[in-house]
């Protein structure tokens, strides 16, 4: 436990500022000015445990990371109260130990950065509104990202879809990124996407993982101790996701460096032995904000500029965070509360319980889920195309999918994982961010990686014992959603093909996938 007297514990304050766990933003202008009267909180609380089952290396990054930055604070002469989890005297709730240390320290004042979580947001909105309340509570802007909350919806108010692409170019525009002295986009288009869907063929090698190393075994013997549940590897002697913004910073330098000149060819490969390939990994530093987006973009920007990266690579990441990045996140702020209940395609089939253990004989699955119960981590096609995809095929429940993945990834938090799973992966929201359903058969999946060598089924056999259960799951998914989804003009010739075949394939094929679902366990 922190030492409690350089907390400061006993001394009075006119205000506490509370610093939630993905709020580790050392760029803040909270911290331009050192006032003793002033605490700032941070807490490790059950609340936040437990809402969810979390994978374990996502409970320690976040929970060392907030007391490193603690320290940090510390040594730059700010009060901080630091309350971890085994604190007898922590309530275990953020609003229960806001109310206490007010009233220890005799603050009159509490403000928060607005959480990008809307239950957060909400029962700190709660508190600050209840009757009883007589505290000066007060909200500021975390001062990190790009668009406001509610600036998607403004912009796409009266538009029949709201397209990520023109969200996009009119971030590109408002950023001044990757744009020519005309204001164009740099190499005459703005998205260079069709240029980066390779399969990775072995060369150039993965490079060396440029992630820092930590001991965190002292750490999770506590969160053990404390009866914290949580699932997946802690690999908690031999941690590697940054503590800092140092340590941020240098993986920064490192994927710039050495992956960012082969990202775009490589960014929807998948291959067994190379699971980090080309990606940055810094979803979970940005999103805890280590990192600001924009320092990220511009760095990436001036790397082509300066010719070290290709034009496609360089905009396939910019558009991944300046575009999809705040596009979610406006998505989820104009449609909660009530997004992460809709299931538009009335799926309900339980999770079967090798998400928990990845022991499917369905290798890129095996290999998918492995890989995310390891190391907390797994690139969007992984994520989009392997899980996401046979979990739409198969019926699965996208609220105990969207639990599934809130948990899994470090980098998961609900703005940015909610429209992305209920959303783009499995189309629960009847359509609002995807254009069609994003889904394959096995033949995608052989196409894009080595996930289908030495598997148990053939992605060529459509029926029988060894037919990749990819198959017919598509075809059974059309056909059972075609009420919803044949006059979509995207999805035309899928259903062209699927009236041209004889009735008694559709039959097979439809009898397979019925007896797929049935079994979904054994697969």
């Amino acid at each position: 436990m922190p030492n409690s007297r350089r907390d400061g514990m006993g001394a009075p304050a006119h205000t506490l500022r509370l610093v939630l766990g993905d709020q580790l933003n050392p760029g803040h202008s909270w911290w331009q000015h050192v006032d003793p009267e002033v605490v700032y909180v941070l807490m490790e609380v059950r609340q936040e445990t437990d809402y969810v089952l979390h994978h374990a290396q996502k409970i320690l990054a976040i929970f060392a990371a907030m007391r490193d930055f603690a320290r940090q604070l510390r040594a730059a002469g700010h009060r901080v109260r630091y309350v971890a989890l085994d604190n007898a005297s922590n309530r275990q709730s953020i609003t229960d130990n806001l109310a206490a240390l007010a009233a220890h320290h005799g603050a009159r004042n509490v403000q928060w950065q607005q959480p990008d979580e809307w239950r957060l947001d909400a029962q700190l909105q709660a508190w600050a509104a209840s009757p009883s309340q007589a505290l000066n509570c007060e909200a500021v802007d975390s001062e990190h990202f790009l668009s406001t909350r509610d600036e998607l919806a403004t912009l796409m108010r009266g538009r029949p879809q709201w397209l990520m692409e023109h969200f996009y170019r009119h971030m590109r525009r408002r950023h001044q990124l990757l744009l020519d002295a005309r204001g164009e986009p740099e190499g005459g288009q703005w998205n260079y996407d069709h240029d980066n869907r390779k399969p990775w063929p072995g060369t150039p090698p993965e490079p060396a993982d440029w992630r820092p190393q930590h001991d965190h075994s002292a750490l999770w013997e506590m969160l053990q101790a404390a009866g914290v549940a949580s699932f997946g590897s802690p690999q908690a002697f031999a941690f590697r996701w940054p503590l800092n913004r140092a340590e941020a910073l240098a993986c920064l330098d490192a994927f710039l460096g050495t992956a960012l000149p082969h990202f775009g060819d490589y960014e929807d490969a998948m291959a067994s032995q190379a699971p980090r390939l080309f990606h940055s990994l810094l979803s979970f530093a940005l999103n805890v904000k280590m990192l600001h987006p924009l320092e990220v973009l511009q760095r990436a920007e001036a790397a082509w500029r300066a010719g070290l990266a290709p034009l496609a690579a360089v905009e396939g990441f910019v558009r991944q965070i300046l575009g999809w990045r705040e596009y979610v996140r406006g998505i989820y702020w104009a449609h909660m509360p009530g997004y992460e209940t809709r299931n538009a395609l009335e799926h309900h089939q339980a999770l079967p319980s090798w998400f928990w253990s990845g022991q499917t004989r369905m290798r890129c699955l095996h290999l998918a889920i492995t890989q995310s119960l390891q190391t907390a981590h797994a690139h969007h096609i992984q994520r989009l195309m392997v899980i996401g995809n046979f979990a739409l095929l198969a019926g699965l429940d996208p609220q105990a999918l969207h639990r599934w993945y809130l948990g899994v990834y470090i980098d998961a938090f609900e703005w940015v994982e909610l429209p992305n799973t209920l959303g783009m992966s499995q189309r629960a929201d009847g359509g609002i961010i995807a254009t069609k359903p994003y889904v394959s058969s096995g033949a995608y999946l052989q196409r894009m990686g080595d996930y289908c060598q030495g598997c148990a089924y053939d992605y060529r056999q459509k029926t029988g014992a060894r037919a990749c259960p990819f198959n017919a799951l598509y075809w059974d998914f059309f056909a059972r959603h075609a009420p919803a989804l044949e006059d979509n003009h995207r999805l035309a010739m899928v259903y062209r093909q699927w009236r041209k075949m004889p009735q008694y394939q559709q039959t097979a094929l439809r009898d397979q996938a019925q007896q797929l679902r049935e079994r979904l366990e054994t697969l």
